[in-house]
């Protein structure tokens, strides 16, 4: 049953998200990246499970799954939202099997961003430039992730911990930069 605290509890939350990323995104130079990201969180689908399940420490999804051995509103959230690599993944007509794809350059950018804003909100306080590559590790050996997208990510995050935020966003504007200069826009 929602309650009212968990309702606007999670609304407050997306929004506080939202906003992050779309900080983080303007600063990465991927503006219309930040001004739709997640939107489907607002959807009846997403919503109304997550309001539920609100604890503001940790993702709704997880206790969803825990609840019923997986979670209806990360399966629609996944499929509708191309920042994160599960909707990367393809029958490869090499082997008949499902297979991760790499991601384009923005939408890698954009996950980094979420990945970021995510730890912000439910680390709070006790956020470091480090957390989103500590949760990113404790993960790394059973994500399903094409190698090149992961080593991206990962150089960033690392970055992020190693060098902050002002140098990990003007890198990766000259990453861009580049990748356009170079025709590789396509992939943008």
């Amino acid at each position: 049953m929602m309650t009212a605290k968990n309702f606007f509890g999670h609304l407050n939350t997306v929004n506080r998200h939202r906003l992050y990323v779309c900080i983080h995104c303007f600063k990465a130079g991927i503006y219309w990246h930040g001004l739709t990201h997640d939107l489907s969180k607002y959807s009846p689908e997403e919503f109304i499970p997550s309001a539920e399940r609100f604890q503001g420490t940790r993702s709704p999804n997880e206790a969803e799954r825990e609840e019923y051995g997986y979670s209806k509103a990360w399966m629609h959230h996944k499929g509708r939202n191309k920042h994160h690599f599960e909707y990367w993944t393809d029958y490869s007509p090499k082997t008949k099997m499902m297979e991760p794809v790499k991601m384009p350059l923005d939408y890698v950018i954009e996950m980094f961003c979420d990945r970021v804003a995510a730890s912000k909100i439910y680390k709070g306080e006790n956020y470091t430039d480090s957390s989103p590559l500590e949760y990113f590790a404790q993960a790394k050996h059973r994500r399903i992730i094409h190698e090149d997208t992961s080593k991206l990510l990962e150089k960033l995050l690392v970055m992020l911990s190693e060098k902050g935020e002002d140098l990990t966003f003007a890198y990766i504007r000259k990453l861009r930069k580049k990748a356009i200069n170079s025709g590789l826009e396509r992939q943008l």
